[in-house]
């Protein structure tokens, strides 16, 4: 038996136990490290959002099947299938939570997964999301390709911020491969980009443009909270506070009046949508990662449709695989975390070191000014 933390409704989440799960002959069975709390956990937690369907697409309630989240995670190897032959216990891994064809062992991949779309696979699935058990629990079990050996002496509660970057580094290359009127390095270069948002999506977009695309333009970031725009700011973006100026204005004058050429809502806030006319240049591109909008009526598209933006709704750390059908993605962003051209130390604001204390970060700590990420840590 485990313990485990289970969401049976909005707002309710209990430690509970319930049998320790048995590697199948491809999979490895994890002893969690490691467990980044998301803004996805907690939206799904508040009832806002809910990813896990049945075949036909019907939403299945918490009070139905409760949920067990954790989909950033990592941990130490304890037990590998019969069929694993290129890990072993007591090796150090970091988890890519999401099922695609190489994780089933399918012969030949889906049209998603062959394109380099892996969270788009033909039968995702995803651990902590979609039903799967997730790693606020005392072990895991994951398929072995899922898993990508830590290399380093990198501390666990790094590391498993590989999996939010990856979703980050995912969504910057959909941005730079989209065709658009406005594109960095193309014929109309984009000049300058806001992201709304300074939480842990906001400050990684900020240090990815900046540091590993080498983006040197205007760089805005909307951010009420003062700790974190002190943050955006060392990383070399100017820090608006959207309750102290009227954005609009702030941004108008921040780029000569051009408005912007390319928004990254990364916030999850709904009422964006109602400024984004006033703040676009017209067909501008803007990224929709944020997720859990809730609260604005659906008309606010419309202002926003006359002046025709891109629209980009990157998910997940999706990409292509490595020779040995692991995520590229997830390697490549461990290393730019290894590398320090991205650093993630800087953002781990509360640390829980047993299942019993995470509850307080859902509950009350998230909502703190100090607050940026939240972290378990076991290991």
């Amino acid at each position: 038996m485990m313990q485990a933390l289970a969401v049976s409704a909005p707002s309710r989440m209990e430690l509970t136990s319930l049998p320790a799960p048995t590697p199948r002959p491809h999979e490895v069975l994890l002893q969690v490290g490691a467990v980044g709390l998301c803004g996805t956990d907690f939206h799904i937690f508040e009832g806002f959002a809910n990813y896990h369907s049945d075949a036909n697409g019907r939403l299945i309630p918490l009070s139905e099947q409760p949920q067990i989240l954790g989909h950033e995670f990592c941990g130490t190897v304890v037990e590998v299938g019969s069929e694993v032959k290129d890990l072993r216990p007591g090796d150090r891994v970091v988890a890519d939570q999401g099922w695609n064809c190489h994780s089933y062992g399918e012969a030949q991949l889906c049209e998603y997964c062959a394109t380099g779309n892996s969270h788009q696979c033909a039968r995702y699935a995803e651990h902590g999301i979609t039903g799967l058990q997730g790693a606020l629990a005392e072990y895991v079990a994951i398929p072995a390709v899922n898993a990508v050996k830590i290399e380093s002496d990198l501390p666990f509660e790094q590391a498993v911020l590989t999996e939010p970057l990856a979703c980050i580094t995912h969504s910057n290359e959909m941005l730079r491969r989209t065709p658009a009127r406005y594109t960095f390095g193309g014929e109309r270069p984009i000049r300058n980009v806001l992201i709304c948002g300074a939480g842990p999506a906001g400050l990684f977009f900020t240090q990815y443009l900046r540091n590993v695309i080498g983006f040197d333009g205007t760089l805005i970031v909307t951010e009420p909270n003062a700790k974190r725009r002190e943050l955006v700011s060392s990383f070399g973006a100017t820090a608006i506070d959207p309750t102290a100026v009227d954005l609009v204005t702030a941004t108008r004058e921040l780029t000569d009046g051009e408005r912007i050429h390319c928004l990254i809502e990364s916030a999850g806030v709904a009422q964006l949508f109602k400024q984004m006319p006033g703040l676009l240049r017209k067909q501008a591109t803007v990224v929709l990662y944020g997720h859990g909008h809730h609260g604005v009526d659906l008309g606010v598209l419309n202002n926003l449709q006359f002046i025709e933006p891109t629209l980009i709704a990157p998910v997940g750390a999706s990409g292509g695989f490595d020779g040995d059908g692991r995520p590229t993605i997830y390697r490549r962003s461990l290393e730019l975390i290894n590398s320090g051209k991205v650093n993630v130390s800087k953002l781990i604001t509360n640390r829980y070191t047993t299942l019993a204390t995470v509850p307080q970060g859902f509950a009350t700590d998230r909502f703190s000014a100090e607050y940026i990420k939240g972290m378990a840590v076991f290991a």
